[in-house]
């Protein structure tokens, strides 16, 4: 028997002009301005159905915000159990780093490492609600893994295209989930470039990030999460490795969300953009006062998951830092896999490398008075670093 969830999910909206489409049509960037499409839901409808009191008997993932969700059928939710993952205080490496109140959202414990299961839930659950069969991603390594995985949970076809010097592991990792990978010779925008040329020909749903408009709504629960995990008072400031971008603009929708339901106030934690001194597109944008940045030449770094040149929501993640008083800046490679190491050796957390640059970040900030020694700061552990153990 077909089941409804509690979705209060309305319409999709042009992120850039507002312009307003029918949830039942299928898109990928909006017509109108080419460019990301959020879903937006009737907050008022969920404010009057769903109380934060009754999350505290909801089930441990991130589909316990299932009101403010875009999959309005149960049996169309493709989950391996991802989200609410742990919000730990980082003491050692606060004392190390000269900080009182750090904490690291870890999502290394995702199901497939990384804090793209988030959004590949909810976008394969989509492409199953559409009824649709083969999705294509190019990717630097964690979203090809991701969205292989919740592919093969759904009984859909992956096709992955890749960067040929993209670590094993991740080769791998596609392989054994049953996707079809292809190795490029260039960058992930030129992966890019093949899954927008081959996409109509091949039948193929494009989930690239935010090329369509659900992943976002995944990555939006690290929000939620840590508004619930703070006891609804949001921190002062979040430190995010930043490439695609995602996670910040989920996270800052997802504020605006909750104060509409009335969850929380108008106060806002900085917005903070770390991204590595050899791939900084949004770091020049922001310095040169752009709204949007400029495809980032020859991109080289460690961090593979922050070698973007070119982010489809670059005008989303500087809104979001300006608006919040924030800032973006850059760190070389040698700091963040120091960073890496330090998070691991003083919190027992193997983190990926673009974690480290959220810890090579801290001095940085703390000499040019973005932040103060007591404030209450969450840096993010996006994935773990055991499938990256080729670059230590």
């Amino acid at each position: 028997m077909t089941q409804k969830t509690n979705s209060t999910f309305s319409h999709l909206e042009c992120s850039k002009c507002g312009v307003k489409y029918s949830k039942t049509e299928l898109h990928n960037l909006s017509p109108c301005c080419t460019l990301p499409l959020f879903p937006q839901y009737d907050l008022e409808k969920a404010k009057s159905i769903l109380h934060k009191k009754d999350l505290k008997s909801r089930e441990s993932n991130m589909w316990r915000y299932g009101e403010i969700m875009p999959v309005e059928f149960k049996e169309n939710i493709i989950s391996l159990g991802e989200g609410w993952t742990p919000l730990v205080q980082a003491n050692r490496l606060g004392e190390l780093k000269g900080f009182s109140n750090l904490y690291l959202k870890n999502e290394s414990i995702n199901p497939t490492g990384s804090f793209k299961d988030r959004g590949m839930s909810v976008a394969i659950s989509k492409v199953k609600e559409f009824h649709l069969k083969n999705i294509a991603i190019p990717t630097a390594g964690n979203a090809g893994g991701s969205a292989a995985a919740y592919a093969a949970k759904a009984g859909q076809e992956a096709f992955i295209f890749m960067p040929n010097d993209t670590p094993k592991a991740f080769q791998v990792e596609c392989d054994q989930y049953g996707a079809n990978v292809e190795m490029i010779d260039g960058l992930i925008s030129d992966c890019g470039k093949i899954v927008a040329e081959r996409k109509e020909k091949e039948g193929w749903f494009d989930i690239s990030t935010l090329k369509e408009p659900y992943r976002v709504e995944g990555k939006k629960t690290m929000g939620y999460e840590l508004a619930e995990q703070f006891n609804w008072e949001l921190p002062d400031a979040i430190i995010y490795p930043t490439g695609g971008g995602t996670g910040l603009i989920g996270m800052w929708k997802a504020f605006d969300e909750m104060e509409t339901m009335g969850w929380i106030g108008s106060h806002r934690p900085k917005m903070i953009s770390v991204q590595s001194e050899g791939c900084a597109p949004i770091v020049d944008a922001f310095d040169q006062g752009l709204d949007c940045a400029q495809p980032f030449q020859n991109p080289k770094t460690s961090a593979l998951g922050l070698r973007v040149p070119s982010a489809v929501g670059d005008f989303l993640i500087l809104n979001s830092i300006r608006q919040s008083e924030g800032v973006a800046l850059s760190v070389t490679d040698n700091e963040l896999m120091t960073g890496t190491k330090q998070i691991g050796s003083s919190e027992g957390i193997f983190s990926a490398p673009e974690g480290g640059a959220t810890v090579a970040a801290l001095p940085k900030l703390l000499d040019r008075g973005i932040i103060k020694p007591n404030d209450q700061i969450v840096l993010f552990i996006t994935g773990s670093g055991l499938k990256y153990v080729d670059l230590f």
